[in-house]
């Protein structure tokens, strides 16, 4: 068996396609983790403010999710099941329906599309295309929904897109609240756009919309524009997707981003952190009466990855039984905010946006952003950017991190701003 000892070793740049990109930002040869600590081949350990961007809401190897885990291949438990039915999926779904959707009060069957959160959207824009006979979804600027080619139609990044190759279509975009400054926050231009027969808009079968955007530089939609968006779909008889992929499983502090607004999407879009334990798992919810599938009119060989039901179930008996782990996950959200304040008032250039333990410090001067993340893993700090031009710090630590270690993670992040800046 072939060791590799040194970050020089050449087997990734020899062997790996030039598509790979963290590991350019982290040149290190990970080797083990645990809760919010990575530790590389030359021993050195790393704070995680990244968690698998937002795969790993619970942390590197959760001991209880592990135990959990091993118990279940320990017994021969099945693995791959395709969609048929297991004791370790009838499990998950029972408990995602009692512990989740009902103390909500959401009414949502459970699509297993794929393993990851694009299949969560490649099957909510095809199922909206289907209920209504429609062709059209509107997005809004700056969002990211995924990396096939009905995702990517309704992505705003210019140079995702661009990978397609082929025209995106039947797709839409509209500005994100507070895009144009406030000027179109009534949504009175959207309304008019879609009632005016001049207007050159096919009517939409749907809208699909993050919260927050995280990919998109966290931008923050404020509770008042989801519900007005809500309230016009409604009106204007369109579907209201939410995506949910990397904001849900308690990114904002509530399990879903959207409770927050009071509103009850018909989609909804889950994966990432769903499956507890960073295993590949999507879900798509859909309202009962809009589940008009013939069956096996979409799938997937990996849509049933029963260890992740494994882990998923345990993740949501250990920590969304009560609201203790939601207030804690919003307590963090707040102090990351405040160290955020403490910075912006030091420094000249620099603002900061975010909800719940998704925070982001946004530089005017835009590649700033990126040397500060530079400055931070040679502290021993990982943390990426966002937004368009890269402008914005993205943190994404785990929710289980402790309260030492975010502080430990912050004060790093502040010396290697004031390095880039003072």
């Amino acid at each position: 068996m072939t060791t590799m000892h040194t970050r020089g070793d050449d087997t990734f740049t020899k062997h790996e396609s030039q598509v790979r990109s963290y590991c350019r930002d982290w040149p290190a040869l990970f080797d083990t983790a645990v809760g919010s600590r990575l530790t590389d081949v030359d021993g050195r350990e790393y704070l995680d403010f990244f968690a698998g961007a937002g795969a790993l809401n619970y942390g590197h190897n959760n001991p209880f999710l592990k135990s959990a885990l091993l118990d279940y291949i320990e017994r021969d438990g099945i693995t791959h099941g395709l969609d048929m039915n297991t004791r370790a999926k009838g499990a998950f779904l029972s408990t995602f329906a009692e512990k989740i959707l009902q103390p909500r009060g959401l009414d949502y069957v459970v699509q297993f599309p794929g393993p990851t959160g694009t299949n969560a959207v490649e099957s909510a824009l095809k199922l909206a295309r289907k209920v209504t006979g429609r062709e059209a979804i509107v997005n809004f600027t700056n969002a990211f929904h995924g990396m096939t080619l009905g995702s990517l139609s309704v992505t705003g990044n210019a140079m995702k897109r661009a990978g397609a190759g082929i025209p995106l279509v039947h797709s839409t975009p509209m500005p994100f609240d507070n895009y144009m400054g406030g000027a179109t926050e009534d949504f009175a231009w959207f309304e008019r756009v879609l009632n005016d027969e001049g207007s050159g808009l096919n009517k939409p079968a749907a809208v699909i919309v993050e919260t927050v955007q995280g990919e998109g530089g966290v931008n923050v939609a404020r509770a008042e524009w989801l519900r007005g968006l809500a309230d016009l779909c409604k009106r204007q008889d369109m579907l209201l997707i939410v995506d949910d992929v990397q904001m849900g499983c308690g990114r904002t502090g509530d399990f879903f981003s959207f409770e927050e607004a009071g509103i009850v999407p018909d989609i909804v879009t889950l994966s990432k952190s769903i499956g507890g334990y960073g295993m590949p798992m999507a879900l798509t919810l859909i309202r009962p009466e809009l589940d008009v599938w013939e069956p096996g009119e979409h799938n997937g060989t990996f849509r049933g990855n029963n260890p992740a039901f494994v882990t998923a179930k345990a993740a949501i008996d250990l920590y969304w039984s009560d609201d203790k782990f939601s207030v804690a996950t919003k307590a963090k959200g707040i102090a990351i905010s405040e160290h955020f304040d403490e910075l912006c008032e030091r420094f000249d250039g620099i603002s900061h946006r975010g909800r719940g333990m998704v925070q982001g410090l946004v530089f005017d001067d835009a590649p700033k952003a990126n040397e500060v993340c530079a400055k931070a893993f040679e502290r021993g700090l990982l943390a990426e950017t966002s937004g368009p031009s890269g402008e914005v710090v993205k943190l994404l630590p785990a929710l289980t991190i402790t309260d030492v270690e975010l502080n430990e993670g912050l004060s790093i992040l502040s010396a290697a701003v004031e390095e880039v800046l003072g």
